[in-house]
């Protein structure tokens, strides 16, 4: 996993509410089994059309946010089902922060498990962001995950965020579950090489 400490990028503004995870990645694209490829499957439904073609109205289809790093999103973005499939469709399509004024619960503790950043903000300030970039698609914003900050070029918008300690440890350092087993690699080698001098015997 990628470390995220800090990002100064633009952004795409999705102006919806109750963006869920079926949305995020139709469940007839589920079948894959590995964690690439799903980018193209992004929000599937709203980017094209029943014949194939691309809905220029959608966001994502707008030659102006191509690029887009940061997703921009109204209140209970990534409700509905579990599917893990969301945030990596997310982060394969280019997304690398989502910012909402609130989740649902299981995307963004797996938003967290794949290296992709929710950041939650009041919805005032959400507002003020997205109308922001509708007006210019160049407007961009910086992203501190040291400081818990958000700010734009003009500092005109500003606003702090919290992220829990141990999720914050982990996004700065790139740490998933693998991850941070492997920090205690050395340990784990050496219970193992006592236990296999015992016969198998475990030895603490």
């Amino acid at each position: 996993m990628e470390p995220f400490v800090s990002l100064n990028a633009k952004l795409a503004p999705l102006n919806r509410v109750n963006v869920d995870t079926d949305q995020i990645i139709p469940k007839q694209f589920l079948k894959r089994v590995e964690r690439t490829g799903f980018g193209q499957f992004l929000f599937n439904d709203w980017r094209f059309n029943s014949d194939g073609s691309q809905n220029p109205e959608f966001v994502l289809n707008q030659q102006e946010y191509s690029g887009a790093e940061i997703l921009v999103s109204g209140r209970n973005f990534g409700s509905g089902s579990s599917r893990e499939h969301a945030p990596w469709a997310l982060q394969d399509y280019g997304f690398k922060c989502i910012i909402a004024p609130s989740f649902g619960d299981i995307f963004f503790n797996n938003c967290f498990q794949n290296g992709v950043l929710p950041v939650i903000l009041p919805e005032e300030v959400v507002a003020e962001i997205i109308e922001n970039s509708e007006k210019d698609p160049e407007y961009r914003i910086n992203i501190d995950l040291e400081s818990q900050r958000v700010w734009d070029e003009n500092e005109e918008v500003v606003a702090e965020f919290t992220i829990e300690p141990f999720r914050r440890h982990c996004m700065l350092n790139g740490l998933d579950d693998i991850g941070l087993t492997l920090e205690d690699e050395t340990d784990i080698s050496d219970f193992e090489s006592r236990r296999s001098t015992q016969g198998g015997v475990l030895s603490i």
